[in-house]
């Protein structure tokens, strides 16, 4: 009995080292873009411009060629024109990361007002839109060098975002 109670103390042991160390293992670089990716939809929620910029390399440019400062006046002015903005994001694809870069596909539900509510109620979804991203990596951090996006229909969604959209929405 005493012999199990050991075996059974040192594999408690082991397995709470384990989890441990690797809690305090580094993240690796998929873990830090999708964090990334979660930290950009707050801080739409939350409208704050400086703070998404913050993730945006000073060299940047979109598909229509806009800079960082473009880009900065264009999102305020959508954070000014919509109010109760909400992001919920689906599907997200990271390709191989090559020497500190790598594309990004994500998948997003975009909506605003009120209206969240009965979106919910009605099983009305929002905008989908899918964002290809450039990313670069700066130090320890991800930043967005090229942002392409456009609006989507529910049946051009990637699949995982399909089923990540009907947990947000069930019975879709």
């Amino acid at each position: 009995m005493r012999k199990l109670q050991y075996w059974i103390s040192a594999l408690l042991l082991a397995a709470s080292a384990g989890w441990i160390l690797s809690a305090c293992r580094p993240k690796n670089n998929q873990a830090r873009i999708l964090e990334l990716i979660e930290r950009i939809g707050s801080l739409v929620e939350e409208k704050d411009a400086s703070g998404l910029m913050n993730f945006v390399d000073e060299d940047y440019k979109d598909f229509e060629n806009r800079g960082k400062k473009e880009t900065e006046a264009m999102v305020r002015d959508y954070f000014r024109n919509y109010r109760g903005i909400v992001m919920h994001i689906l599907g997200t694809r990271i390709d191989e990361i090559k020497e500190g870069e790598t594309s990004v596909q994500t998948e997003v539900v975009l909506s605003s007002g009120a209206a969240e509510v009965f979106r919910k109620l009605f099983k009305a979804f929002g905008d989908f839109y899918r964002f290809d991203l450039q990313l670069r990596k700066t130090g320890e951090e991800w930043r967005i060098s090229y942002a392409k996006w456009e609006n989507v229909g529910i049946n051009d969604l990637f699949p995982e975002s399909l089923s990540l959209l009907k947990k947000i929405f069930p019975g879709i």
